[in-house]
């Protein structure tokens, strides 16, 4: 594939990944908002429960088998059939394993995710793990061909399925089977939907050799997995141990409304980094241009979100979670901020390593953060609920500096490369901020804060503009989505991502 394909490609499979998520964030929040209203909490209680041990089970039935189909470089066409053959029966196979190991013991299951008496519910959805092992591998298909059209697609009638399934189901009264029920045939219809449209269908084939070789790789993915799967639950294990139900709920809402806030720009970009990459890493030039300039751009809309979370952290806590909910307008806006900068300087990183095909690298980073997380949310948690705020969020910085050090150590990827390669987008959001926060100290409320917030955008891209390179990336932008540029006769040709 030559780099104008390559290119195109990228570009193509940006604007369907970007649109997916857009879409996808904006029906799950309406969804939820209508089932907080017809379900108790204890029934979203119990599903999260049972969650948890899906979530750890899905992991572990992936084996990173998803990462190697994306990442490595087969000789040739039967090679890539016979691999994926591998990955996918394999993958089934654990999943039976492990559907039948939870159908066996669902009572014990129950009683330790705190549902005793409920073995019947967990039973029921772990045959979850079955269907999402029959799309698994498809969609790692598709992602190595960037045809994230359909993708998206398969993932907003998965994101419809609640209003047409869940919400009638909850609507007669079955509590948190609604959700159970829910799930379970939205993983079905997606699975059936990516294999009829696959050009890739399973066969009968199966080598040993070939287990061995992908294994050897994606061992280290599945144990970067778990490394990842830890540091999202530690801190409500610990938090659950040592405060009371009321700042677990703050907690756990206030992680999870943010990061979907800023999942809508970095998880569309993130499946096609990857893939990105992962067709690029024997050229260490491209590579190496190509990263930078999707971090480049992807920091136009996320390090001023990060700004504008923090700065109107009681209004957006009002809007999404109520007022009942203003203890956790700190911890909103300082992971808010801090995730963003984050993401940029941190997070993308891992793309890096996994493209290259050094998961452990990635796998190294997590356990480096792991350590330092531990002790700080122990020792944070016994001043209160407020200084856990203050170590959680901060804690993250440590996250970049290793980055860092991997990236400058093993790839000669200079931190101060990153840090020039975003001053644009850098400068203006602080400058944005700045007069944000001097318009916030001057009114309140809802229409105000409004007003504010819309004229603080403008005045951010007004900003943005005025850098040459930051005109060049808003072009790229914009021609992606078919709207003409006018803010500079600056004639020369953009180049598109990729």
């Amino acid at each position: 594939m030559n780099k104008k394909d390559l290119s195109k490609k990228i570009t193509n499979a940006t604007k369907w990944s970007t649109i997916t998520e857009i879409i996808a964030k904006l029906i799950v929040p309406i969804t939820n908002m209508i089932l907080a209203r017809l379900l108790t909490p204890e029934a979203f209680g119990v599903v999260a429960a049972v969650n948890i041990i899906l979530s750890f089970a899905d992991m572990l039935t992936d084996s990173g088998f998803q990462k190697y189909l994306i990442q490595h470089e087969f000789k040739n066409k039967k090679e890539e059939k016979d691999s994926i053959n591998v990955a996918f029966w394999t993958n089934l196979s654990i999943s039976v394993v492990f559907c039948a190991l939870i159908i066996a013991f669902c009572q014990p299951i129950a009683s330790w995710v705190g549902n005793p008496g409920l073995g019947e519910v967990v039973a029921v959805a772990s045959f979850s793990l079955l269907l999402t092992a029959l799309s698994s591998i498809q969609m790692a298909v598709y992602k190595r061909y960037f045809d994230f059209k359909t993708l998206f697609f398969v993932r907003i009638i998965g994101v419809f399925i609640p209003l047409i399934i869940t919400i009638p189901l909850a609507l007669v009264g079955l509590s948190y089977w609604a959700l159970i029920i829910g799930t379970l045939f939205g993983n079905l219809v997606s699975a059936i939907l990516l294999t009829i449209r696959s050009q890739w269908k399973p066969s009968f084939f199966y080598n040993f050799l070939i287990l061995r070789k992908m294994f050897s790789f994606s061992i280290w993915s599945l144990a970067e997995a778990i490394s990842i799967w830890a540091t999202t639950y530690i801190g409500t294990f610990i938090v659950a141990s040592s405060l009371s139900s009321y700042y677990l709920g703050i907690y756990n809402t206030t992680i999870l409304t943010v990061n979907g806030i800023l999942a809508i720009a970095t998880t569309a970009v993130t499946s096609v980094l990857f893939s990105s990459l992962s067709r690029l890493q024997k050229d260490d030039e491209e590579f190496k241009r190509v990263f930078l300039q999707f971090i480049r751009i992807s920091s136009i809309a996320i390090l001023p979100l990060g700004v504008g979370i923090f700065i109107y952290r009681e209004l957006l806590t009002n809007i999404l979670l109520g007022n009942q909910w203003k203890e956790a307008s700190l911890f909103v806006g300082l992971w808010g901020l801090v995730s963003s900068v984050t993401i940029i300087f941190g997070q993308y990183c891992s793309e890096v390593y996994r493209s290259k095909g050094k998961p452990k690298l990635s796998l190294l980073v997590q356990l480096l953060h792991l350590i330092a997380l531990i002790p700080t949310l122990l020792i944070t948690v016994k001043f209160g609920f407020d200084a856990l705020v203050y170590g959680r969020s901060l804690i993250k910085i440590q996250h970049i500096l290793v980055n860092w050090a991997v990236m400058y150590i093993v790839f000669k990827f200079s931190p101060f490369l990153m840090i020039k390669n975003v001053i644009p987008t850098m400068s203006s959001a602080v400058f944005m901020g700045f007069i944000a926060y001097i318009l916030h100290q001057l009114g309140q409320g809802y229409i105000w804060d409004s007003m504010c917030i819309l004229f603080c955008t403008i005045i951010y891209f007004l900003v943005l503009s005025r850098f040459s390179q930051g005109r060049e990336d808003l072009k790229i932008i914009l021609k992606n989505l078919k709207i003409p540029y006018k803010g500079s006769t600056d004639k020369r040709t953009s180049r598109e991502i990729g």
